[in-house]
Formats: C-alpha cells, sequence, structure tokens
C-alpha cells in the first residue's frame, strides 16, 4: 500500500505525540559509598540480611546462589546452581531463601544459612524478579504483571498490572521492596520504578543513568540489575549484570535537582 506524503506526516505526528505521552519526570540520586563487585557476576538477585549481600547469578553453567562481604566484594559462601537451569531473582523468608528460574518453572528454597536445598516448588511463566513484602512473596516474569505467592503454599493470591499513567510497563526485573513500596529494574534501562503494591500505579521513577562511567563495561547485556535495602539503617544498593562496582545511593527528589543552588554574595 503506497502512503501519501500527508498520511505520513500525520503519523509522524502521531507518534511524536504518542512519545511526548510517555516522557516522565524522574528522582536522581546521590553515591553515597563505593564497593567492589564482581565483574563475572551475572547478577539476577540481590538482597541485604543480617550485615551481608545474598546473590543470586545467571546464565546456565554459570549460575549460583553466594554470600557476598558488602565491603570487600569476597564471595564468603558460593552454591552453584545445576547448568540446566538459569537462575533469576532471590527473596528470603524466614531462614530460608528462594531462589527463581527463567524459562524452567522451578524455584530452589534453600537454608539461608547452610546453602542446603530444602526443596522446589513450581510456577508459571518465566521466573525474573522475586521479593517479599513480609505477607506474600512477589514475583515478575518479564511482563507488566506482579504475582504475590503464598510462601507457605507457593500458591498464587493474587496479581496487579503496573501501569504509567494508564499505559502497561513491561520488562520489569529484579525487585525489591522499599518502605511500602516494590522497586522494579526496567530491564535495559537506568530506570527504577516505584510501584504500589496495592494496585500496581507507577508512583515514581529514579534515574540512575550515569552511575556507571562509560569504558567500565563492554557488554551489551552489562545493565543496571540489582537492588537491595537495609531496613535497619535505611541503606539503599544497587549494581549490574557483569558491573565491578555496587553503589550505595541516595535518593535525590526531583523538586530538589531543580532547585537553584544558593548563592553567596
Amino acid at each position: 500500500m503506497r502512503i501519501s506524503p500527508l498520511h505520513r506526516t500525520l503519523a509522524v505526528v502521531a507518534f511524536l505525540a504518542a512519545a511526548a505521552s510517555l516522557a516522565f519526570s524522574a528522582d536522581g540520586y546521590r553515591i553515597v559509598h563505593t564497593y567492589p563487585h564482581d565483574p563475572q557476576a551475572y547478577t539476577q538477585g540481590l538482597l541485604y540480611k543480617d550485615g551481608y549481600l545474598y546473590e543470586s547469578t545467571g546464565l546456565n553453567g554459570r549460575s549460583s546462589l553466594r554470600i557476598v562481604d558488602l565491603e570487600t566484594g569476597r564471595v564468603l559462601q558460593k552454591a552453584d546452581v545445576p547448568a540446566q537451569y538459569f537462575a533469576e531473582g532471590l527473596a528470603s523468608w524466614g531462614s530460608s531463601l528462594i531462589q527463581l528460574t527463567w524459562q524452567s518453572h522451578i524455584a530452589f528454597v534453600y537454608d539461608r544459612f547452610s546453602f542446603r536445598l530444602l526443596h522446589t516448588f513450581t510456577y508459571k511463566g518465566e521466573g525474573w524478579g522475586l521479593t517479599e513484602d513480609g505477607k506474600s512473596l512477589i514475583l515478575s516474569d518479564g511482563t507488566a504483571t506482579l504475582r504475590f505467592f503464598d510462601p507457605g503454599t507457593f500458591r498464587e493470591v493474587r496479581h496487579i498490572v503496573v501501569k504509567d499513567r494508564g499505559s502497561e510497563v513491561t520488562q520489569l526485573n529484579e525487585l525489591e521492596y522499599v518502605q511500602g513500596e516494590i522497586y522494579a529494574n526496567v530491564w535495559h534501562t537506568d530506570r527504577i520504578a516505584r510501584i504500589s503494591p496495592a494496585t500496581g500505579k507507577v508512583l515514581g521513577w529514579i534515574d540512575l543513568s550515569g552511575l556507571l562511567s562509560p569504558g567500565q563495561v563492554s557488554d551489551p547485556e552489562a545493565v543496571l540489575n540489582g537492588i537491595a535495602y537495609d531496613a535497619a539503617h535505611d541503606r539503599l544498593f544497587v549494581t549490574g549484570k557483569l558491573w565491578p562496582k555496587l553503589f550505595e545511593i541516595q535518593i535525590v527528589p526531583e523538586a530538589a535537582k531543580l532547585r537553584p543552588a544558593n548563592r553567596t554574595r
């Protein structure tokens, strides 16, 4: 079908209008501390518990579960995942750790201290990110849907669809529950979505552009992915797949970014 110049112009105008409607403002960040991180770790899940980082790394044949010393980045304890599995998100529940797999529809439940495999459970769809809100496990699968599971039975109890101003937000990846909100990495972006666990509404965005200096990673899959929250000390940590660094950051509200600096006479 031939497209006339007028129709082409109208199509471009419609596209630009749609793009403008999706443009959004976001909070920024301030780096508080920078820590070393294993540049071979394909980070898929991250959490902070009792003074240590727990990390799930992915890729077939390279997937693992780890305890990591925050200050040094040293791996203190490690359990390799069988090569047929591509490990994904990670959450803590009581004295257990739950680790997802990407397309195998299976989750591993470990003793948090010994890494002994306790049992497994299955779920439908893909497994991407995992967190918990004190009542439920919350799972992302790359779509706009977040599913809530009973930690005792691993039965799905409800779900929410994540939307920003009416548009679905897909590619939701690593998750963390932070002060009553779900923080979600969006795959292949430098942004974190702040999501209402009740409605799925995006409450705001955090733009982490520039966190890692250009040239520090070369792999196109070395993207932002990994959020951990130390609730006891109100510390937020972020990293990425194959990143050589992990950062403690402080969120800078958008209004503060726009406020002019004080001047002295």
